[in-house]
Parts: structure tokens; C-alpha cells; sequence
């Protein structure tokens, strides 16, 4: 086989499609373990940002680099545009902007920080004082907020899945294939429950799940993240949620509670974060996640405390010591992605892109941009490992107050 492709998330789909178009004439196997779907490029909550959010006071001095990782933000935002658009997925893709807003103190200092940056960079945003995101979003929970106009949002399992239908017709893809093991060399050896596949080629995106088959061990981790959905709102409900009819916001608090209103009407919010090894959560644990989501949910909508969930959802992403991403070339004919650190579906697209590209010896400036991300730092052996990962992921929540 010349190429394999390893994980059919946003990072995987991008680069066998970008292999088939490089290379018509040869055969591009994707492997998944699960349905398309099912795991984290699907578990997220949909937002495709085009410009990440560096926390603490502007630096003048990391201009060029704030500008680099926003490059590839907005290159993953225009290939999926092209993709959905091309392919007419029906994903309630929107491009209506991204909030962005603060509950307390901390995060209040943080958004000034944020404009700041947003105007040094000359990226449109509106700014926003409590009335008026209480008139447009129906919540009075938020003192100030801006409103930045680039960005999308979708339905995230239904884009990868759109995605994996519309794959040209020289990939094939192989779902609940997992790979267990990987022998390097010249080809690669891929050991799968079915049998074993000889790569000459190999690209693994599987993201926070490459240390299990041997590649950047104590490097790459994962963070569970846990939200939940109401049920569909009645058209009164709706209508005490303001002007905006669908909405995503993000809390200036890196800990903050993600809340969105879909298209079809549910509100949900994800408000939990912590260290599992990678592992979804229990039905057990969930229920009492849902808990904590329960009490962010009806401070941020009184009106609406009458109004239950229907359903609540666990996902991992994939973190960084350093809060940096990885790309590049493992060994000769291997190659790898992943760290995402929570913005996967923009530049982990940007990024499949990519890679698929400099496989194929390709120059460009998103390869450029890709390969000058900085190397992710070493993480310490087990148990240590779990014990830092851990105080890791609690350390986003020190200081929220309000904004969780």
C-alpha cells in the first residue's frame, strides 16, 4: 500500500484527500478505530475558530507569532468552507462570528487583554457591554464580551461525517479498524485486528492517541471534557433568549463554560475538564457531571430553569505540556500531528493538510507555518505523568469564579 493514513478525524480526512488529489493514480488507506464520528474531531462543540486566544497581557514581541498560528486557523477555516460548500454537508454550518466573554473579575482583565490583541492585529470585533449581550443572547450572566466576526460553527459530528462521504474515490476507508500496533521500517507494518497492512508511507493523526502506538510518548496527553444539551426549546423559550437565533460564546476564562444555542434550538454548555488517561467518561461519572453543568446552566438562564437536558456527552482533547501542537516527520517514511490543544477542527485541518503535502515534498507557506510550531515539552514517566497531568488540568479552572 503507498500510503496509510491513520485516524479518520479532521486531521485524517484532510490529508488523505489532500494524498488522493496529490497522487490520483495511487491507492490512500484510512484507518479508524471507531465510526466516523465517534471520537474527538465528533466530541467537541463545534466551533472553527480563526484566530486563537493567547492568554495574559499582548507582547508586541510575539506578533509574528500570534500571526503564524492564526494563519493556520484561518487556512483549516477556508478549506472546510470550501468543503461544506462543495459538497453541500448539511452540518448547520454559520459563520455569524464567535462571542467571546467574561463573568468576573479575572476574565474581565483578560478581555481588555483580548481587545487589545484583536486591535493590534487588526481583526474586526465588536465590543460588547452586558445589555447588549443580554438583548442578543437572552443571558444578563456576562459583565462584557466581544464579538469576533471570523469563525464558524457546526454540528461536529455531522461535518466529519460529511467529510468522510464525499473522500475521492482512490481512498479507501476502513472504520472499527483499529491499529494496535506499528513495526517501523521500510514499509511500515500496521497489526490490526483483521490482519496486517505493509505502508510504505505512514501519517498517523491520532492526535492525543499517538503514545499508545509508540510515537511521542510523554509528550502529547489526554484532557476529558464533559457538556450537556437541553432538550429543543418551544418557539417562547426561544424568544426569551434574545436576537440571535444561533450563537456560540467562549469564556475569556480558559476554564470558562463553552455555551452554545444550535440551530435546532438546544442550549448546551460544557464546563468540566480533567485528567483521565484519555478515557471517556462512566455513565456514572456523567450523570454527576451533569451536576455541575445543571447549576452553570440555570445562572446563565434563570428564565429557562424549568427547561431539562437531554442529553450530556464526554470527549478527549488532546494537550501539550507547553500548550504547543506537533507536526513534522517521525522518521523517513513516517509522519505525524496532533495537540490541538482544543482548537483541532480549524488547524487540525489546516494541519492534515499539510502534512499530506510536505509527504509529498511540497514547499509552501503552510508548511512553513506548520513545521515552526513549537516542540512540545517533555512530560515525566508514570506515575508522575498522572499525577502533573492532573494538577495540569485543574490549574485551568484556578480563578474562574463566575465564569464556569
Amino acid at each position: 500500500m503507498p500510503w496509510a493514513v491513520v485516524g479518520a478525524g479532521f486531521t485524517g480526512l484532510a490529508c488523505a484527500r489532500r494524498l488522493a488529489e496529490l497522487h490520483p493514480q495511487q491507492k490512500i488507506l484510512l484507518l479508524e478505530a471507531r465510526s466516523v464520528g465517534e471520537g474527538a474531531s465528533g466530541r467537541n462543540s463545534g466551533y472553527a475558530v480563526a484566530l486563537s486566544h493567547f492568554t495574559g497581557g499582548f507582547d508586541s514581541a510575539m506578533k509574528s507569532e500570534y500571526r503564524r498560528v492564526n494563519r493556520i486557523n484561518s487556512t483549516g477555516l477556508d478549506l472546510l468552507r470550501h468543503q461544506v460548500e462543495a459538497s453541500a454537508i448539511e452540518c448547520g454550518w454559520r459563520e455569524n462570528g464567535i462571542f467571546h466573554a467574561a463573568a468576573d473579575r479575572r476574565s474581565l482583565d483578560e478581555c481588555k487583554a483580548f481587545e487589545h490583541y484583536l486591535t493590534a492585529l487588526e481583526i474586526p470585533f465588536t465590543p460588547m457591554e452586558r445589555d447588549q449581550l443580554s438583548h442578543q443572547l437572552g443571558t444578563g450572566h456576562y459583565a462584557r464580551g466581544l464579538r469576533v466576526h471570523q469563525g464558524a460553527l457546526m454540528q461536529p459530528a455531522a461535518l466529519v461525517r460529511g467529510l468522510a462521504g464525499a473522500l475521492p474515490s482512490n481512498v479507501t476507508l476502513c472504520e472499527q479498524s483499529p491499529v494496535l500496533s506499528i513495526k517501523r521500517g521500510s514499509p511500515s507494518v500496521l497489526r490490526t485486528p483483521n490482519g496486517k497492512v505493509m505502508a510504505d508511507k505512514l501519517v498517523l493523526a491520532t492526535n492525543y492517541e499517538a503514545p499508545g502506538l509508540g510515537f511521542l510518548r510523554r509528550r502529547l496527553l489526554g484532557s476529558t471534557l464533559s457538556g450537556s444539551f437541553t432538550r429543543q426549546l418551544t418557539g417562547e423559550e426561544s424568544d426569551s433568549l434574545g436576537s440571535e437565533t444561533s450563537w456560540g460564546l467562549l469564556s475569556l476564562h480558559g476554564g470558562g463554560a463553552t455555551v452554545r444555542l444550535t440551530p435546532d434550538q438546544r442550549l448546551c454548555i460544557r464546563n468540566t475538564a480533567e485528567y483521565g488517561g484519555g478515557s471517556l467518561l462512566s455513565e456514572v461519572a456523567l450523570l454527576q457531571r451533569r451536576i455541575v453543568h445543571r447549576i452553570a446552566f440555570e445562572k446563565r438562564f434563570p428564565q429557562l430553569i424549568h427547561v431539562p437536558f437531554e442529553f450530556s456527552w464526554s470527549g478527549v482533547e488532546g494537550i501539550t505540556g507547553n500548550g504547543t501542537n506537533f507536526f513534522g516527520k517521525m522518521e523517513k517514511n513516517c509522519y505525524l500531528a496532533g495537540g490541538y490543544n482544543g482548537s483541532g477542527v480549524s488547524r487540525g485541518t489546516a494541519f492534515g493538510v499539510a502534512l499530506a503535502e510536505y509527504a509529498a515534498g511540497g514547499q509552501s507557506q503552510l508548511i512553513s507555518d506548520c513545521l515552526n510550531s513549537a516542540p512540545a515539552t517533555w512530560l515525566p514517566p508514570r506515575p508522575l505523568l498522572d499525577i502533573g497531568a492532573w494538577f495540569t488540568v485543574r490549574s485551568r479552572f484556578r480563578g474562574v469564579g463566575e465564569d464556569r
